[in-house]
């Protein structure tokens, strides 16, 4: 297979309309948290603001500046992200390094929509993970 059609698999239709229909993308008066992180592979950065009650996601903005790929990761975390407690969020992050790094599964409800990241050949694709 060639490199070009591995790219165009890389970043299917499915992937690129998640990247292209960001949620959460006005940030949040006075969050409870936020937190920027870049990527010193790719110099994808990231920067989260979170509000939390009672133990759960009340609030969420996301300034995302990265790949398609992390786009997509992201678009589907604001779409499922409120009302999660700790708890759900830990679990969903552990089945997303297992699917990418031990063919794990795709991470359960309401972050199921991680799968479109989930294909064999992003496994290849180190680089992407985070």
């Amino acid at each position: 297979m060639s490199a070009d059609s591995d790219l165009i698999k890389l970043y299917s239709d499915r992937i690129l309309a998640l990247a292209a229909d960001m949620p959460a993308t006005t940030p949040l008066q006075d969050p409870h948290i936020s937190v920027k992180k870049r990527s010193p592979l790719c110099g994808s950065v990231v920067t989260v603001d979170i509000k939390v009650k009672a133990g759960k996601v009340t609030g969420y903005a996301q300034d995302v500046k990265a790949y398609a790929l992390g786009q997509a990761a992201a678009s589907v975390v604001g779409r499922s992200i409120i009302g999660c407690d700790l708890a759900q969020i830990e679990k969903a992050h552990d089945a997303l390094q297992a699917m990418l790094t031990s063919n794990g599964p795709t991470p359960d409800a309401p972050f199921d929509g991680l799968e479109a990241v989930s294909y064999t050949h992003l496994r290849a694709h180190e680089t992407r993970h985070d």
